[in-house]
């Protein structure tokens, strides 16, 4: 396959799927703020059946919103449905996995130095990690545990075993996308399986002049704050491959899921502050808490990591050749590497210059995060490393 094209098409997969993601998303935000901050209606519209309301101003006019206990005695005629948002963000973000990690399992899937595996067998046991983990909620979703305070502790027991499986199978990036996919399935298909069948169920009802069961519409709203818990983690997994620091360490199932507990804390903040429950505590405490995280991943942290060495320093052409050699078949006007067809990240390393320019993100990506060269493509050795952040830190 021709790499432009195989570029243009991973651009376009990734641009709608933020788009769509961007709409569901939202969706999932607007609603539970619209449910935490509905008010109770005055009599003549608890009549009508109606359970809540509020009014809002956005845009320059004036809305009143009024949400019925179960539902209206008679359908109306335009009712708008929120379901693709969330599907067309599952297609889209799983064809983009497919065409990035399944196509590309060699370069991007499969990381050697934690296991070999063949690409049938890496894509089997991708598919078979997401489907597990979305059967295994999908099976405690219909037991008692559900509506207990146990269900978040037995849901982030489970995370940890499947985020530790994971990055001790795939590569960095692609166990977290891999978790972001599971999340990101279990969240659509909360949607497919719960939230519509139980809407379509309810409008049914209405629709044959009946009172609708309330229980579909019970259960689909806790499949949405479920949903609506979940966006936060997903949205920092979706853009994770950019951060090495997390994905790349060997502890970085803990990161992983440190990262998750923080993300659901700040969205816990905000649901209850709809509500009207002031709790600062839970941001501050989350605000905290990533700072140590960042901290501890960092500790001892800078570029220093693995440089001390009794080897003599590289003169400026070995450390200029030893660039050229292991990093600029990716990052070069014309690159020698045909998974890129253009300098990777725009980043040429060709000249001393360019390499002034970059010297203290290449001591970082090649000693600390260790994730370039890019799945070690050019094999650079722990010496050469070594060797090169050592001419790094004296040459610049």
């Amino acid at each position: 396959m021709d790499v432009f094209f195989g570029e243009w098409v991973s651009l376009l997969l990734r641009w709608f799927h933020v788009i769509a993601g961007i709409a569901w998303i939202g969706a999932s935000f607007y609603f539970i703020w619209l449910d935490n901050h509905l008010t109770e209606p005055p009599d003549w519209k608890k009549k009508e059946g109606i359970g809540g309301d509020l009014w809002a101003v956005h845009g320059g006019g004036f809305y009143e919103v009024a949400k019925y206990k179960v539902g209206p005695k008679a359908m109306p005629k335009t009712l708008h449905w929120f379901m693709w948002e969330a599907y067309s963000t599952w297609i889209s973000g799983m064809l983009l996995m497919v065409w990035i990690y399944y196509f590309g399992a060699q370069a991007y899937l499969v990381d050697p130095s934690i296991r070999e595996l063949s690409t049938p067998a890496a894509i089997a046991l991708g598919l078979g990690f997401i489907a597990s983990g979305w059967l295994i909620y999908e099976v405690l979703c219909r037991t008692p545990l559900v509506a207990s305070r146990w269900f978040t502790p037995v849901l982030l027991v489970l995370g940890t075993a499947y985020a530790y499986a994971l990055v001790n199978t795939f590569s960095g990036r692609a166990a977290f996308i891999h978790m972001g996919a599971l999340i990101g399935t279990i969240m659509s298909a909360n949607v497919l399986i719960k939230i519509i069948p139980g809407q379509r169920k309810m409008v049914a009802a209405v629709a044959r002049g009946e009172m609708p069961d309330p229980q579909p519409g019970l259960e689909g709203k806790q499949r949405s704050v479920h949903n609506n818990y979940f966006t936060l983690p997903v949205i920092f997994l979706m853009i994770s491959n950019h951060y090495p620091m997390t994905y790349q360490p060997s502890y970085s199932w803990l990161i992983l899921m440190a990262i998750i507990v923080i993300t659901v804390v700040v969205r816990h903040y905000f649901n209850l502050s709809h509500r009207g429950i002031k709790r600062p505590i839970l941001l501050v405490c989350a605000s905290l808490a990533f700072i140590a995280l960042a901290g501890l991943i960092s500790w001892p942290g800078g570029s220093s990591q693995g440089v001390e060495s009794d080897a003599a320093l590289l003169t400026d052409e070995e450390g200029l050749v030893l660039v050229q050699d292991k990093c600029a078949t990716c990052h070069a006007a014309n690159t020698t590497d045909p998974m890129f067809p253009s300098a990777a990240a725009g980043v040429r390393l060709e000249t001393m210059d360019e390499i002034e320019r970059w010297a203290s993100r290449i001591a970082h990506r090649t000693a600390v995060t260790r994730d370039m060269p890019f799945m070690n493509r050019t094999e650079m050795s722990d010496e050469q490393r070594q060797a090169l952040v050592g001419w790094l830190k004296h040459r610049f």
